[in-house]
């Protein structure tokens, strides 16, 4: 079983011969370089992001799929990283944002809760690096609810990023604007008002006038290395105030004395650090940076190629290459080291071992919020962060406000963990979840890891900081079947006496199996008004990070069986499956008694269904199966936002049963469409 464990020297390496900070480092540590930002105004024109469907208002909720398309997230090289994110940088939204930026326009506009969404730290460094080609400086300027790993990406590398809803309503295409690196004000000079905006935290303000990241990396990495952490758990007293994330965050610090609460920005230890092939490389490079590549072995360190593999583009391999080389470079191998097709990592990396109560895990992708299924924190976090945390074991992060959700009552027929969170998602409407963290209550004892794992998966889409089910019955009989026991840490649950600051309860007997439409995760409905519409579809898509595990696979196969027992046996459309890793796709092939002994891809097969390998491909658009210009489909992913799917395409969300039954009827419907009569013993899991 995996466990936290201290830093490592390369043969032949000593504490005292570590790489330490540059002379440069220590300067801006000491203030000069603070002194001297603050000397030097930030001047440029307003470049404008405006509501195509709402005249003289700035648009909202830009996502950083938007900023930077899956397709140039990528990075031939190390030393071409931001190559392609630049030629990128909202290539469909606004294609002439290059030239637009190089003509001096460098304080972009928007409206609410920009850079929402994936954990793509190319998205920042693409933006910055468009306006450096130049010489010149971008500030981003948005209204409330910044994307909050956006937001720490740019302290991290050095991008201004400014919230000042009044600043975003005053503007106008081409106004004067100066920015003041030192105090961050904002004058808009044509206008003739002056912002103070959204203020920092203390150790916010601190990381981005430290240098950034490398910096600061720099700077901490001999002590880091030297250290020996220490897992503390607080006591039953202390423990009374504290929610069940802020307890793993308690027991996690690296400064014992430091206060957890809302607001406070803390260093936290990492008991695992898990990438991608495709957020690995800008890791990689951090990592580089901050140890000199040789000194130390990564830190806690996890490795899945699951999104730009299997698409036959030489870029994409070249991109794959990168992480498979440093893996053999420091001796990396499986479990740490998943290897194309071995499957998406929210999936993998628990089925492994790696992951258990009580973890506290930041990943290079926004779903890594899915561990809080299995009792952990799991946070997004960028490249940068992440390679900062291989080189020094602990990672910064700032501790949000509390959020609880009671989900109270019974289940209704044909309801999953995803038409929860649809519903849940519907209900929270353009606010989300304000960036809170976000504990979810299973008052009843009948959501299995299956729906959790959905339901924490899309609290990235929820803009939460993350979610969490306290581990429970459920959770410790899920590992018990593993043959996972005697887990390190101990059992904890919120304490009695916390404040939340939103407390409320969804009844599941108000919920219904739901389809989400284009163009938001949030525009939710009842899968039977929306069966009234008959709306039909090219594809049927089942599998992704949040709805590929076997339960999910087989409650959508013990559908189809029903199905044709009544009289239809083929799908309509074309219908493709997804298995969540290597070992779900294994383990579908071998016969299930609740199948009458025929296995999930068998059924899946009768079907016309076709198995794909385990990759997160047209869930972001890549690969064969990604949807081209005008096509629909209807998909158990996570994601619906425009272009998402693929360039031009229409995605629809559902729980993999209702898009079982929509593959076999041709049109978005839940089961009750076949006439199927809901019974728990046959279908539940």
């Amino acid at each position: 079983m995996h466990s936290l464990q201290p830093a490592r020297l390369k043969p032949g390496v000593t504490l005292e011969n570590l790489p330490g900070p540059r002379p440069s480092d220590l300067a801006v540590a000491d203030g000069a370089a603070t002194a001297a930002d603050a000397a030097h105004l930030v001047r440029g024109k307003a470049l404008v992001f405006w509501d195509p469907k709402v005249p003289g208002k700035k648009l909202d909720a830009i996502d950083t799929d938007q900023i930077t398309p899956a397709a140039d997230c990528v990075s031939e090289s190390l030393e071409t990283l931001d190559e392609r994110w630049k030629a990128g940088s909202f290539r469909y939204l606004m294609p002439d944002f290059r030239a637009r930026v190089h003509a001096g326009h460098t304080f972009l506009i928007a409206g609410d809760r920009f850079a929402i969404g994936s954990s793509r730290e190319m998205s920042p460094a693409g933006l910055k690096g468009v306006a450096e080609e130049k010489g010149l400086t971008m500030v981003v300027v948005c209204g409330n609810n910044m994307g909050d790993i956006f937001r720490r990406n740019s302290f991290n590398l050095g991008l201004h990023v400014v919230q000042s809803p009044e600043a975003v309503a005053d503007a106008q295409d081409g106004d004067a604007f100066t920015f003041d690196p030192g105090t961050r004000q904002l004058v808009n000079e044509t206008r003739g008002r002056t912002y103070d905006p959204v203020p920092l935290t203390a150790k916010e303000d601190e990381i981005r006038r430290s240098g950034g990241i490398f910096a600061m990396g720099r700077r901490e990495f001999r002590e880091a290395t030297a250290r020996v952490p220490a897992i503390v758990w607080p006591d039953a007293e202390t423990a009374r105030t504290l929610t069940t994330s802020e307890q793993i965050l308690w027991a996690h610090r690296v400064d014992k004395t430091a206060e957890v609460k809302p607001g406070a920005t803390l260093r936290i230890y990492a008991d695992l650090l898990p990438a991608s092939d495709g957020t690995a490389p800008f890791a990689i490079h951090t990592f580089n940076q901050i140890t000199g590549g040789q000194s130390i072995w990564p830190r806690q360190i996890a490795v899945a190629n699951d999104h730009f593999v299997f698409t036959g583009v030489e870029s994409d391999d070249k991109q794959t290459s990168i992480g498979r080389q440093f893996a053999a470079m420091h001796g990396i191998e499986r479990p740490y080291y998943a290897t194309p097709g071995d499957g998406i990592f929210h999936f993998y990396f628990p089925e492994q071992g790696l992951v258990y109560p009580g973890m506290m895990i930041p990943g290079a992708d926004s779903h890594s919020r899915a561990y809080g299924a299995y009792g952990a924190i799991g946070i997004g976090v960028g490249s940068t962060t992440l390679g900062f945390g291989w080189s020094t074991g602990h990672i910064y992060t700032t501790v949000a406000k509390p959020r609880r959700v009671t989900f109270r009552g019974r289940l209704q027929p044909w309801v999953t963990g995803k038409d929860l969170v649809l519903e849940l998602l519907r209900r929270w409407g353009a606010k989300q979840s304000q960036g809170m963290s976000v504990e979810f209550v299973d008052a009843e004892q009948q959501l299995p890891i299956a729906y959790r794992n959905t339901i924490c998966n899309m609290m990235a889409e929820a803009e939460s900081w993350n979610g969490i089910f306290a581990p429970d019955d459920i959770t410790y009989a899920w590992f018990e079947a593993k043959g996972m026991s005697g887990l390190p840490y101990p059992r904890i649950a919120p304490g009695a006496d916390v404040k939340w600051e939103i407390d409320e309860e969804l009844v599941l007997s108000d919920v219904r199996p739901m389809i989400a439409k284009p163009f938001s995760p949030g525009n939710a409905f009842p899968a039977e008004d929306v069966a009234q519409e008959r709306i039909t579809f090219d594809k049927a898509m089942i599998g992704s990070c949040t709805n590929g595990g076997y339960d999910d696979l087989l409650s959508a196969a013990l559908v189809l069986k029903a199905a044709r027992a009544a009289g239809r046996t083929k799908a309509v459309t074309e219908f493709v499956i997804f298995p969540g890793s290597g070992g779900v796709k294994t383990q579908i092939e071998r016969p299930d008694a609740r199948l009458g002994g025929e296995s999930i891809a068998d059924v899946f097969r009768s079907v016309g269904g076709g198995i794909r390998e385990s990759w997160c491909g047209p869930c972001f658009g890549q690969g064969p199966d990604a949807l081209k210009a005008g096509q629909r489909a209807i998909t158990s992913f996570n994601r619906n936002w425009t272009n998402r799917m693929g360039l031009g395409g229409e995605g629809f969300l559902a729980s993999p049963s209702v898009v079982a039954a929509s593959a076999m009827l041709g049109y978005m419907a839940p089961p009750s469409a076949l006439g199927l009569e809901w019974q728990a013993e046959a279908f539940a899991v």
